[in-house]
Protein backbone atom coordinates (compact mmCIF):
# COMPACT_ATOMS: atom_id res chain seq x y z
CA UNK A 1 0.00 0.00 0.00
CA UNK A 2 1.32 3.66 -0.88
CA UNK A 3 1.84 5.36 2.67
CA UNK A 4 -0.22 7.96 3.93
CA UNK A 5 1.19 11.78 3.72
CA UNK A 6 1.62 11.87 7.63
CA UNK A 7 3.95 8.78 7.61
CA UNK A 8 6.57 10.65 6.05
CA UNK A 9 9.15 11.13 8.84
CA UNK A 10 9.93 14.63 9.49
CA UNK A 11 12.96 16.44 11.45
CA UNK A 12 13.16 20.25 12.86
CA UNK A 13 17.08 20.11 11.57
CA UNK A 14 17.21 23.05 9.42
CA UNK A 15 20.31 23.47 6.70
CA UNK A 16 22.93 26.05 8.22
CA UNK A 17 23.64 27.22 4.99
CA UNK A 18 27.10 28.65 5.58
CA UNK A 19 27.71 29.54 2.01
CA UNK A 20 25.01 31.99 2.25
CA UNK A 21 25.88 35.38 1.22
CA UNK A 22 24.98 38.96 3.03
CA UNK A 23 22.62 41.11 0.67
CA UNK A 24 19.99 44.49 1.34
CA UNK A 25 17.19 44.57 -0.10
CA UNK A 26 16.16 46.94 -2.27
CA UNK A 27 13.03 46.16 -3.69
CA UNK A 28 10.17 44.35 -2.87
CA UNK A 29 7.37 43.23 -6.17
CA UNK A 30 5.21 40.49 -5.55
CA UNK A 31 7.09 37.82 -3.89
CA UNK A 32 10.64 38.97 -5.84
CA UNK A 33 12.81 40.54 -3.79
CA UNK A 34 15.66 42.75 -5.31
CA UNK A 35 19.30 42.60 -3.35
CA UNK A 36 22.35 43.97 -3.79
CA UNK A 37 25.87 42.77 -2.06
CA UNK A 38 27.62 45.37 0.48
CA UNK A 39 30.57 44.68 -2.00
CA UNK A 40 28.74 45.25 -5.35
CA UNK A 41 30.03 48.97 -6.86
CA UNK A 42 26.44 49.54 -7.96
CA UNK A 43 22.52 48.88 -7.62
CA UNK A 44 22.71 47.59 -10.86
CA UNK A 45 23.92 44.14 -9.81
CA UNK A 46 20.59 42.82 -8.41
CA UNK A 47 20.16 39.82 -7.11
CA UNK A 48 16.73 38.27 -7.11
CA UNK A 49 15.55 36.17 -5.04
CA UNK A 50 12.44 34.81 -3.40
CA UNK A 51 11.96 33.84 0.19
CA UNK A 52 12.90 30.84 1.40
CA UNK A 53 9.96 28.19 2.89
CA UNK A 54 11.78 27.92 6.19
CA UNK A 55 11.30 31.39 6.74
CA UNK A 56 7.98 30.53 7.64
CA UNK A 57 5.27 33.92 7.46
CA UNK A 58 8.70 36.26 8.81
CA UNK A 59 7.79 39.31 6.57
CA UNK A 60 10.79 40.59 3.84
CA UNK A 61 10.60 44.22 3.45
CA UNK A 62 13.15 47.07 1.51
CA UNK A 63 15.86 47.25 4.27
CA UNK A 64 16.00 43.99 5.47
CA UNK A 65 19.64 42.42 5.72
CA UNK A 66 19.01 38.78 4.73
CA UNK A 67 21.24 35.99 3.91
CA UNK A 68 21.25 34.46 0.19
CA UNK A 69 21.60 31.16 -1.22
CA UNK A 70 21.78 29.99 -4.87
CA UNK A 71 22.41 31.67 -7.71
CA UNK A 72 23.47 34.84 -6.59
CA UNK A 73 25.37 36.00 -9.77
CA UNK A 74 22.58 38.38 -10.52
CA UNK A 75 22.31 37.15 -13.82
CA UNK A 76 19.07 37.34 -16.24
CA UNK A 77 17.01 34.85 -15.35
CA UNK A 78 19.03 33.33 -11.67
CA UNK A 79 16.86 33.25 -8.83
CA UNK A 80 17.93 33.16 -5.46
CA UNK A 81 16.79 32.14 -1.69
CA UNK A 82 16.23 34.43 1.11
CA UNK A 83 17.34 32.05 4.17
CA UNK A 84 17.88 34.34 6.98
CA UNK A 85 17.00 37.54 8.35
CA UNK A 86 19.27 39.54 10.64
CA UNK A 87 17.72 41.08 13.83
CA UNK A 88 16.43 44.85 12.37
CA UNK A 89 18.05 47.33 14.36
CA UNK A 90 14.76 49.57 13.83
CA UNK A 91 11.15 48.71 12.05
CA UNK A 92 9.27 52.10 10.71
CA UNK A 93 5.40 51.07 10.63
CA UNK A 94 1.97 52.89 9.88
CA UNK A 95 -1.61 51.22 9.75
CA UNK A 96 -4.15 53.18 7.24
CA UNK A 97 -5.96 54.43 9.61
CA UNK A 98 -5.85 55.69 12.99
CA UNK A 99 -8.33 53.27 14.57
CA UNK A 100 -7.50 50.51 11.91
CA UNK A 101 -8.24 47.74 13.24
CA UNK A 102 -9.77 44.21 13.02
CA UNK A 103 -10.97 41.62 15.42
CA UNK A 104 -7.77 39.98 15.10
CA UNK A 105 -5.97 43.08 16.37
CA UNK A 106 -4.26 46.20 14.50
CA UNK A 107 -3.43 46.02 10.82
CA UNK A 108 0.29 47.14 11.04
CA UNK A 109 2.31 47.31 8.28
CA UNK A 110 6.05 47.61 7.90
CA UNK A 111 7.21 50.62 5.51
CA UNK A 112 11.16 49.77 5.67
CA UNK A 113 13.63 48.18 8.59
CA UNK A 114 16.71 49.22 9.54
CA UNK A 115 16.62 53.08 8.85
CA UNK A 116 18.52 55.23 10.47
CA UNK A 117 16.27 58.21 9.81
CA UNK A 118 13.26 59.56 8.68
CA UNK A 119 13.23 62.54 6.05
CA UNK A 120 10.42 64.59 6.24
CA UNK A 121 10.17 66.03 2.70
CA UNK A 122 7.33 69.43 3.18
CA UNK A 123 7.37 72.53 0.65
CA UNK A 124 7.24 75.83 1.64
CA UNK A 125 4.74 77.27 -0.77
CA UNK A 126 2.66 75.72 -3.42
CA UNK A 127 1.53 73.51 -1.60
CA UNK A 128 1.64 74.87 1.84
CA UNK A 129 3.06 73.29 4.65
CA UNK A 130 1.14 70.82 5.89
CA UNK A 131 2.09 70.38 10.18
CA UNK A 132 -0.47 67.92 10.89
CA UNK A 133 1.55 65.81 8.53
CA UNK A 134 4.97 66.18 9.95
CA UNK A 135 3.31 65.43 13.23
CA UNK A 136 2.00 62.12 12.37
CA UNK A 137 5.60 61.65 11.04
CA UNK A 138 7.73 62.72 13.91
CA UNK A 139 5.42 60.21 16.12
CA UNK A 140 6.30 57.21 13.63
CA UNK A 141 9.75 58.35 13.82
CA UNK A 142 10.23 58.51 17.54
CA UNK A 143 8.21 55.15 17.79
CA UNK A 144 10.35 53.33 16.07
CA UNK A 145 13.76 54.67 17.90
CA UNK A 146 14.65 56.72 14.23
CA UNK A 147 15.76 59.93 14.04
CA UNK A 148 13.46 62.58 12.34
CA UNK A 149 15.18 65.51 9.63
CA UNK A 150 13.06 68.19 8.55
CA UNK A 151 14.00 68.84 4.69
CA UNK A 152 12.06 72.08 3.55
CA UNK A 153 11.81 72.45 -0.43
CA UNK A 154 10.61 75.45 -2.51
CA UNK A 155 12.60 77.62 0.00
CA UNK A 156 12.71 80.42 -2.72
CA UNK A 157 9.15 80.80 -2.56
CA UNK A 158 8.57 81.62 0.78
CA UNK A 159 10.74 81.48 4.16
CA UNK A 160 10.81 78.79 6.97
CA UNK A 161 10.02 81.21 9.74
CA UNK A 162 6.54 80.10 10.32
CA UNK A 163 7.03 76.33 10.46
CA UNK A 164 10.73 76.49 12.22
CA UNK A 165 8.73 78.71 14.96
CA UNK A 166 5.96 76.11 15.07
CA UNK A 167 8.69 73.29 15.76
CA UNK A 168 10.66 75.94 18.07
CA UNK A 169 10.54 73.86 20.96
CA UNK A 170 12.09 70.76 19.83
CA UNK A 171 15.22 71.74 18.44
CA UNK A 172 14.03 69.39 15.30
CA UNK A 173 17.06 68.97 12.44
CA UNK A 174 16.41 71.10 9.54
CA UNK A 175 17.94 72.24 5.88
CA UNK A 176 16.35 74.18 3.41
CA UNK A 177 16.42 73.26 -0.23
CA UNK A 178 15.86 76.07 -3.09
CA UNK A 179 16.01 74.40 -6.92
CA UNK A 180 19.00 75.90 -7.26
CA UNK A 181 20.74 75.77 -3.71
CA UNK A 182 23.73 72.96 -3.23
CA UNK A 183 22.73 70.16 -1.34
CA UNK A 184 26.16 69.80 0.19
CA UNK A 185 24.09 70.12 3.89
CA UNK A 186 21.70 67.42 3.16
CA UNK A 187 24.39 65.19 1.59
CA UNK A 188 26.23 65.62 4.81
CA UNK A 189 23.07 64.27 6.84
CA UNK A 190 22.25 61.43 4.51
CA UNK A 191 26.17 60.28 4.54
CA UNK A 192 26.35 57.22 6.08
CA UNK A 193 23.17 56.49 7.21
CA UNK A 194 19.71 54.61 6.00
CA UNK A 195 16.98 57.48 5.36
CA UNK A 196 13.30 57.01 4.48
CA UNK A 197 11.97 59.78 2.34
CA UNK A 198 8.15 60.62 2.59
CA UNK A 199 6.36 63.97 2.13
CA UNK A 200 3.08 64.81 0.08
CA UNK A 201 2.51 64.88 -3.42
CA UNK A 202 3.89 68.20 -4.94
CA UNK A 203 6.26 68.88 -2.13
CA UNK A 204 9.00 68.45 -4.58
CA UNK A 205 10.33 64.97 -3.49
CA UNK A 206 10.78 63.25 -6.40
CA UNK A 207 12.65 65.98 -7.74
CA UNK A 208 14.70 65.88 -4.93
CA UNK A 209 15.49 62.48 -5.38
CA UNK A 210 16.82 62.58 -8.55
CA UNK A 211 19.02 65.57 -7.63
CA UNK A 212 20.51 63.46 -5.10
CA UNK A 213 20.57 60.41 -7.18
CA UNK A 214 21.54 61.53 -10.94
CA UNK A 215 20.76 57.54 -12.06
CA UNK A 216 17.31 57.85 -10.07
CA UNK A 217 14.90 56.61 -12.87
CA UNK A 218 17.63 54.12 -14.65
CA UNK A 219 18.24 52.95 -10.98
CA UNK A 220 14.17 52.17 -10.53
CA UNK A 221 13.56 50.76 -13.68
CA UNK A 222 16.86 48.37 -12.68
CA UNK A 223 14.89 47.02 -9.37
CA UNK A 224 11.61 47.13 -11.18
CA UNK A 225 12.17 44.43 -13.53
CA UNK A 226 12.93 42.06 -10.48
CA UNK A 227 9.21 41.28 -10.44
CA UNK A 228 8.86 41.78 -14.40
CA UNK A 229 6.48 45.03 -13.02
CA UNK A 230 6.78 48.39 -12.67
CA UNK A 231 8.06 50.88 -9.75
CA UNK A 232 4.24 51.90 -8.16
CA UNK A 233 2.96 54.36 -6.28
CA UNK A 234 2.91 51.94 -3.07
CA UNK A 235 6.16 50.22 -3.54
CA UNK A 236 9.61 51.38 -1.78
CA UNK A 237 13.09 51.34 -3.48
CA UNK A 238 16.35 51.81 -1.55
CA UNK A 239 18.64 54.09 -4.03
CA UNK A 240 22.77 54.46 -3.38
CA UNK A 241 24.04 57.43 -2.97
CA UNK A 242 26.73 58.43 -5.18
CA UNK A 243 30.26 59.22 -3.49
CA UNK A 244 30.50 62.70 -3.00
CA UNK A 245 34.36 62.66 -2.14
CA UNK A 246 37.87 60.63 -2.34
CA UNK A 247 37.92 59.55 1.16
CA UNK A 248 35.72 56.32 0.23
CA UNK A 249 33.19 57.42 3.10
CA UNK A 250 30.03 55.74 2.64
CA UNK A 251 27.53 58.08 0.83
CA UNK A 252 24.80 56.84 2.47
CA UNK A 253 21.41 54.76 1.22
CA UNK A 254 17.81 57.05 0.54
CA UNK A 255 14.58 54.63 0.65
CA UNK A 256 12.00 56.69 -1.77
CA UNK A 257 8.41 55.68 -0.32
CA UNK A 258 6.01 57.23 -3.16
CA UNK A 259 3.28 55.07 -1.71
CA UNK A 260 3.10 56.71 1.88
CA UNK A 261 0.86 59.79 2.35
CA UNK A 262 0.19 59.88 5.62
CA UNK A 263 0.74 57.91 9.15
CA UNK A 264 -1.87 55.94 10.44
CA UNK A 265 -0.92 55.57 13.81
CA UNK A 266 -3.44 52.77 15.58
CA UNK A 267 -0.03 50.78 16.08
CA UNK A 268 1.28 53.88 18.48
CA UNK A 269 0.64 53.50 22.06
CA UNK A 270 -1.09 56.84 23.91
CA UNK A 271 2.26 56.89 26.01
CA UNK A 272 4.39 56.59 23.19
CA UNK A 273 1.74 59.00 20.85
CA UNK A 274 2.82 61.46 23.72
CA UNK A 275 6.52 61.37 23.34
CA UNK A 276 5.99 62.45 19.67
CA UNK A 277 4.77 66.01 21.22
CA UNK A 278 8.25 66.52 23.76
CA UNK A 279 7.80 69.84 24.14
CA UNK A 280 4.18 68.80 25.83
CA UNK A 281 5.26 65.85 27.98
CA UNK A 282 6.69 67.93 30.98
CA UNK A 283 3.64 69.86 31.59
CA UNK A 284 1.60 66.32 32.42
CA UNK A 285 3.08 66.15 35.23
CA UNK A 286 0.54 67.83 37.35
CA UNK A 287 -2.01 65.69 35.27
CA UNK A 288 -4.30 63.43 37.76
CA UNK A 289 -3.84 59.52 36.89
CA UNK A 290 -5.16 57.99 34.43
CA UNK A 291 -5.66 61.68 32.75
CA UNK A 292 -6.40 61.22 28.71
CA UNK A 293 -5.39 64.84 27.76
CA UNK A 294 -8.57 65.02 25.92
CA UNK A 295 -10.44 68.14 26.24
CA UNK A 296 -13.00 66.47 28.26
CA UNK A 297 -10.34 65.71 31.04
CA UNK A 298 -11.36 69.08 33.25
CA UNK A 299 -8.30 68.57 35.41
CA UNK A 300 -5.84 68.14 32.53
CA UNK A 301 -2.74 70.44 32.91
CA UNK A 302 -2.06 70.81 29.51
CA UNK A 303 -4.16 73.39 29.01
CA UNK A 304 -2.36 75.82 31.82
CA UNK A 305 0.89 74.59 30.44
CA UNK A 306 -0.07 76.45 27.16
CA UNK A 307 -1.38 79.09 28.58
CA UNK A 308 1.92 79.74 30.57
CA UNK A 309 3.39 80.03 27.07
CA UNK A 310 5.31 76.45 27.57
CA UNK A 311 4.31 75.30 24.54
CA UNK A 312 2.74 76.44 21.30
CA UNK A 313 -1.41 75.91 21.16
CA UNK A 314 -1.39 74.80 17.98
CA UNK A 315 0.84 71.52 19.31
CA UNK A 316 -1.62 70.91 21.75
CA UNK A 317 -4.70 71.13 19.37
CA UNK A 318 -2.36 69.00 16.91
CA UNK A 319 -1.92 66.69 19.41
CA UNK A 320 -5.54 66.09 20.78
CA UNK A 321 -6.99 65.49 17.27
CA UNK A 322 -4.73 62.59 16.94
CA UNK A 323 -6.04 61.52 20.14
CA UNK A 324 -9.43 62.13 19.06
CA UNK A 325 -8.52 59.89 15.57
CA UNK A 326 -7.30 56.91 17.49
CA UNK A 327 -10.64 56.80 19.35
CA UNK A 328 -12.43 56.48 15.67
CA UNK A 329 -13.79 59.90 16.09
CA UNK A 330 -13.53 62.27 13.03
CA UNK A 331 -11.50 65.67 13.67
CA UNK A 332 -11.60 66.42 10.08
CA UNK A 333 -13.50 69.74 11.23
CA UNK A 334 -10.31 70.87 13.55
CA UNK A 335 -7.57 70.06 10.69
CA UNK A 336 -6.63 72.88 8.56
CA UNK A 337 -3.05 72.52 8.57
CA UNK A 338 -3.32 68.18 7.66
Amino acid sequence: MRPGRSSRPRTRTRPQHSDAVDGLVVSVDRGRYGCVRPDAPTEDDIITAMRARELGRKSVVVGDRVALVGDTSGAPGALARIVRIAERTSVLRRTADDDDTTPEGRLERVVVANADQLVIVSALADPPPRTGFVDRCLVAAYDADVEPLLCLTKADLAGPEAVLNYYAELDLPYVLVRPDSDLAPLRQRLAGQISVLVGHSGVGKSTLVNRLVPDALRAVGAVSAVGKGRHTSTSAVALRLPPSGADGADPGWIIDTPGIRSFGLAHVSAESLLHGFPDLVEGTVDCPPNCGHTPADVDCALDAWVDAGHADPRRLASYRRLLASRAGEDPREERPDT
